[in-house]
């Protein structure tokens, strides 16, 4: 009987209104029950399934009615009546009564009345129609879900909750445990032998957000009941709660195997094979009864399908911006969960050769463990999903030189689709360019530098994007004395890696050779804002800033790398350094002031990485003649000073711009 007190329409005719929540649990997205959840101090009854689908004979054994809480009478008997019931794997009618009483976890106790002959239940049997046959008796009120209240044990004439059946079965009472000193009750207490319950309990965490919880209890409702596919269907939206959504497809497809026809299942099914982007199976499992049984979910499908559509056409002419937009237009359309677009990102980030954000975005695949077994097979753009993610693989690790790995993926990818001609054909290009790294390797350690040229440029031949490869035949050119060329390949290296360390110190090297000082300083402060601490740039940068200035005509006197803050005493050694040619820097402070104590560290490191600059300290305590001629009044103050001449003053100044300031007046 449905809550509502109507005739549950056969098995046959549910198909059609797939839509509703049955008797087993709520909507779509949630395992939750539809019956509305039972007031404080009520007893909750569920049912037991039971396996059997024989019917026994038509007698009757009541027993003496059961007084109530609220002084109502209730009516018990136990044995069931003879006819054809339906019974499946999953569910069952047959019933078996318990004459104790359930009690719920909010009731710590049972507590009876003196009997009235008030609201008095019938005891008659369940009709074949469903409904309750009343015996000249009369009952004040009805309710759906929970009739009368207290903690007596309902007969065959009562409703059951939840529309298993019409029988009860006992629960024991849930131990109350103190959490943050408070006492609740907690569903790992429950130790129940009522699947029903269980799941119930099970639904209430679920609405709760507690997905771990909820997984745990719909475990121990498989473990009681393991044919229910009800709750493989509500494992699975747990399984969803936490991510993991691989096992939740598993829970689904378990589900349909134990029933088929399961409406919810499907449905639940299909979403989640939109959200991976499988969008032909989740066609059909939408569409099971010939006709989408959620439009909403449609709309998500077809949107999904025109977007991938446009982005394997995109890939398949190498117009990987289009690409891009579409990927994120699938995504927002309800594929957030796939791991092919995500790789196509990936794709599309690479060949338009921003390998940083790239390898960013690999990082951030939906990992679905494991693979549903159903989706192994399906394709995109011409290759088996599973294998297009290491296809991906496969071309960054060889971009970023890791060409090991970069074999190992391309070999996987062909495992998994030895038909693909795209797939073989990357395999065969990733083992060729590494061997050929491998080679030109050999070579250039034993000194063979224009053997070495070749070897790098057969692998450029076959990955002419390669920056690496780049890199390293620039080195062999750099030792053979063609600093033009190795000026060449560094560029076309930095083209595909602009944050590529490696090209940048060996052109900034072969532009020192070649003296163009303006490059090799430009390089060289590149190099310092990526390698801050390393000393050898640090100098490098010293000598061709002393060599730029020496090739301008200026004058440069006791120039040293590696100098400190000079301290000033007095004025006469003030006015000298600020006569001084090119630039000075001057940190006006005193010894008990805070600010000026972070500062001074600070200072100290700009001495070392701008050697060209004259960095001084004045202590206006201790030269106060000093301060008042510069009319310092706030400390720290910095000024500077370019050929003797003030040009920039910062009062309080933080490190960022006090280390612009000194960068631009460098230069």
């Amino acid at each position: 009987m449905s809550p509502s007190g109507k005739p549950v329409p056969p098995r046959d005719s549910l198909t059609s209104e797939i839509n509703k929540p049955d008797f087993r649990e709520l909507d779509l997205g949630s395992p939750v029950s539809p019956l509305r959840s039972q007031p404080r101090g009520l007893t909750t009854t569920t049912t037991t399934t039971s396996s059997s689908s024989s019917s026994s004979s038509g007698s009757v054994t009541r027993h003496p009615p059961v007084i109530g809480r609220s002084g109502s009478v209730r009516g018990s008997q136990s044995g069931s009546s003879s006819g054809n019931l339906r019974t499946s794997q999953a569910r069952s009618d047959s019933v078996t009564s318990n004459s104790q009483p359930l009690v719920s976890s909010s009731t710590q106790s049972s507590a009876t009345s003196p009997a009235t002959a008030a609201n008095v239940l019938p005891t008659g049997n369940i009709c074949p129609s469903g409904k309750i046959q009343l015996t000249g008796m009369t009952q004040s009120r009805s309710r759906s879900d929970v009739l009368g209240s207290g903690t007596g044990t309902y007969g065959h004439g009562s409703i059951m909750r939840g529309g298993g059946g019409s029988g009860v079965s006992p629960a024991k009472p849930v131990a109350p445990v103190t959490v943050g000193g408070s006492i609740r009750s907690s569903p790992a207490a429950m130790l129940g032998s009522d699947a029903e319950e269980v799941k119930r309990v099970g639904n209430e965490m679920y609405r709760k957000g507690l997905f771990g919880e909820a997984l745990r209890l719909y475990d121990r409702a498989i473990a009681l009941s393991p044919a229910n596919a009800a709750y493989r269907s509500n494992r699975a939206a747990a399984l969803t709660g936490l991510g993991r959504v691989g096992e939740a497809v598993k829970e689904c497809e378990e589900a349909l195997r134990l029933d088929p026809n399961y409406g919810r299942a499907h449905q639940r099914l299909a979403s989640l094979l939109i959200r991976l982007g499988q969008a032909d199976s989740a066609r059909k499992h939408l569409c099971f009864l010939g006709k989408p049984s959620d439009p909403m979910e449609l709309q998500k499908l077809e949107a999904v399908e025109k977007h991938m559509s446009k982005c394997a056409d995109a890939r398949r002419l190498g117009d990987w911006k289009a690409a891009l937009m579409e990927v994120d237009a699938a995504i927002v359309s309800g594929a957030d969960f796939s791991p092919q677009l995500a790789m196509c990102k990936v794709e599309a980030l690479l060949k338009l050769h921003r390998l940083d954000a790239a390898h960013s975005k690999l990082l951030e695949v939906p990992k679905v463990e494991p693979f549903p077994a159903s989706c192994s097979q399906s394709r995109f753009s011409g290759m088996a999903c599973e294998a297009y993610t290491h296809f991906v693989k496969a071309q960054v690790e060889m971009a970023l030189g890791r060409f090991e790995n970069a074999v190992m993926a391309a070999e996987k990818a062909s495992k998994l689709d030895p038909r693909s001609n795209e797939v073989a054909m990357l395999h065969n290009t990733v083992t060729l360019v590494a061997r050929a790294r491998v080679r030109g390797n050999d070579l250039y350690k034993s000194e063979r530098y224009t053997e070495a040229s070749s070897a790098y440029a057969e692998g450029l031949r076959l990955d002419p994007c390669n920056a690496i490869l780049y890199c390293n035949r620039a080195a062999c050119w750099f030792k053979l004395g063609m600093w033009e060329r190795s000026i060449e390949d560094c560029n076309h290296a930095l083209r595909f890696q602009p944050r590529y360390t490696k090209p940048l110190l060996r052109r900034a090297a072969s532009n020192s050779k070649m003296e163009t000082w303006a490059a090799a300083v430009s390089d060289y402060e590149a190099l310092r804002k990526e390698l801050p601490h390393d000393k050898e740039v640090a100098e490098s940068l010293f000598h061709a800033q002393v060599a730029l200035k020496k090739s301008r005509g200026e004058e440069v006197l006791n120039m040293e790398f590696g100098g400190e803050v000079e301290e000033v005493y007095s004025r006469e050694q003030f006015k000298a350094a600020m006569n001084l040619p090119g630039v000075s820097v001057i940190h006006f402070s005193t010894a008990s002031d805070h600010q000026c104590k972070q500062l001074s560290p600070f200072v100290d490191s700009l001495c070392t990485r701008y050697p060209t600059i004259h960095f001084l300290k004045v202590d206006i305590d201790k030269c106060q003649s000093i301060g008042n001629a510069e009319n310092v009044r706030v400390v720290p103050t910095v000024k500077i000073y370019k050929n003797g001449t003030r040009v920039k003053e910062i009062v309080c100044p933080n490190k960022e711009v006090l280390e612009y300031s000194v960068r631009h007046y460098s230069s």
